[in-house]
């Protein structure tokens, strides 16, 4: 029960909810303060066909406007009862005659949230991802291509442009077999398609080793203040001309600032969380060190603990 004001009782009384007639009541004389009231909570009742299916919604997807109708297509499901294949059927064969000019793009779709939510991936993301595949598509120029790597190369350009980059690793562990070679192609495809369409450069975002940072230390389960410490390097880094790929900076100070905690990590927990070869770690290492002094900063570790990480 909660408080409102009753005008009868001319005083704030106590009010029950009649849930099965939407009706706000007093209390105290009964009267209808609120009637046929709107349940925004969350629905529990199955109105599922097939009785195995406890889904409560009874409602279609959200409108799509990369869809030729909008997502607002009608589907004939197999009613209960039913024995034997359904598409033979008269409503199974007007089912499978009407060709959907949007099933391969439905498809698509699918798979790129498939791949967006295996990452952790925002909406924002995901629509993007799509509505780059849909220009693609629309060109007609991706037939005989690989599928899987179309697909993962639109999520890669997707994430670099909302400012959310992922490495080529990260994506082609979702791409479903797609390999990095392939996908690099594809991305270089799509861009190639996209500037020729729009008649000037494709905005990508830049990419900085700040962006994989925080995801690459909670990977190794690193404390608050070397991830700190770390990001902190990271920043300083920046202004130093050191010419590795942001990755491998980000790698490198994670493997220097893990070396001057109590938590030290072998560099081949490194390489697996960063995806960079240990080899590349070490050269970038090896290009950091003699500025560990300026970008390591001084609350995190003292001078003499900085002259006695290991030479590279």
């Amino acid at each position: 029960m909660a408080d409102t004001y009753c005008p009868d009782c001319k005083k704030t009384t106590e009010v029950v909810f009649d849930h099965s007639a939407g009706d706000t009541v007093c209390f105290e004389c009964g009267l209808v303060l609120e009637a046929h009231s709107i349940d925004e909570t969350s629905e529990w009742r199955t109105f599922a066909n097939e009785s195995g299916d406890n889904d409560p919604v009874r409602v279609g997807g959200p409108t799509n406007p990369l869809l030729a109708d909008g997502g607002l297509s009608t589907i004939i499901s197999k009613p209960n009862g039913v024995q034997g294949d359904f598409l033979s059927s008269s409503l199974g064969r007007w089912q499978n005659r009407g060709s959907n000019p949007d099933r391969s793009l439905i498809q698509a779709f699918k798979t790129i949230a498939t791949m967006s939510d295996r990452l952790g991936l925002v909406a924002t993301i995901k629509d993007r991802a799509s509505e780059i595949y849909k220009k693609v598509e629309d060109q007609k120029s991706i037939r005989g291509r690989n599928q899987d790597a179309i697909l993962a190369a639109c999520l890669y350009i997707a994430c670099r442009q909302e400012d959310k980059p992922r490495t080529v690793k990260e994506i082609c562990s979702v791409a479903n077999g797609a390999t990095k070679k392939e996908i690099g192609r594809a991305k270089e495809y799509i861009v190639k398609q996209l500037e020729g369409e729009m008649g000037q450069p494709m905005e990508m975002g830049t990419i900085h080793a700040g962006d994989f940072l925080r995801r690459f230390c909670s990977h190794l389960g690193m404390t608050n203040q070397a991830v700190k410490a770390a990001q902190e390097a990271v920043q300083k880094s920046e202004e130093l001309d050191i010419r590795r790929s942001p990755i491998s900076v980000a790698a490198a100070v994670i493997y220097m600032i893990t070396q001057l905690s109590d938590d030290k990590k072998p560099l081949k927990d490194i390489s697996l969380a960063t995806g960079v070869a240990e080899g590349t770690i070490r050269n970038s290492y090896k290009d950091l060190y003699p500025y560990a002094a300026n970008i390591i900063p001084s609350s995190f570790a003292k001078e003499e603990d900085i002259r006695q990480l290991c030479a590279p």
